[in-house]
């Protein structure tokens, strides 16, 4: 979506949405729409492994309306996550709050202590071993929808750090009925973490 103050493309897994404070070398969302717009400024992130919906400003004024809006949690946004098994319940609210790990820099956790965190999810479809998700966050912490649903036991499909398997293939899906063909080595059907942002819902930073 293409308008004169903002932006808002469906970014591919495994670019950064930003430029890394280590690397500024590497492939990311920012630098790539520069060479096409020029100037263009952040509005919010999603993960590296995460695909979907990004916003971008392009004046100062949509930044500063478009950044409040985040600040203040209010535009909806919504996911579609594939995960490990099938939720007890079709629908959910987890709220329990969020830290950084102390022994794994980099990486998010469930603690007491940690910062309030706010997820729902509603249960789209089921099949033998995983469940399609929708998921909608309130608020927008690091990791926050892969580290809560691996604290139901749910974690999402692909997660390097939070999951249980890598890659999916189609016989983890049909199990004893799967038949490989003979002499052909199994390619994974997804190798990246099972998690798009989906829906994007925001106040337009100049008509309102």
């Amino acid at each position: 979506h293409e308008e004169e103050s903002f932006l808002v493309i469906n970014k591919p897994s495994g670019v950064l949405s930003v430029p890394d404070r280590y690397d500024q070398d590497l492939p990311n969302a920012k630098h790539l729409l520069q060479e096409i717009y020029g100037d263009i400024l952040t509005v919010h992130r999603i993960d590296k492994d995460t695909s979907g919906l990004l916003a971008f400003a392009r004046t100062a004024d949509a930044h500063r309306n478009l950044s409040q809006q985040f600040a203040a949690h209010s535009p909806r946004k919504v996911y579609l996550a594939l995960v490990e098994g099938i939720p007890f319940e079709n629908e959910g609210v987890i709220e329990t709050p969020l830290i950084e790990d102390p022994r794994k820099p980099g990486r998010m956790t469930t603690a007491a202590k940690g910062l309030s965190a706010h997820t729902t999810y509603k249960v789209v479809e089921k099949y033998a071993n995983f469940s399609l998700l929708e998921v909608g966050i309130k608020t927008g912490r690091t990791h926050q929808i892969r580290v809560h649903l691996q604290s139901i036991g749910h974690p999402v499909v692909g997660d390097p750090f939070y999951g249980r398997r890598h890659e999916l293939f189609l016989s983890s899906i049909k199990g004893k009925k799967y038949r490989k063909a003979q002499g052909r080595q199994e390619r994974p059907l997804m190798g990246r973490t099972a998690l798009q942002a989906y829906q994007l819902q925001l106040e337009h930073p100049i008509s309102g």
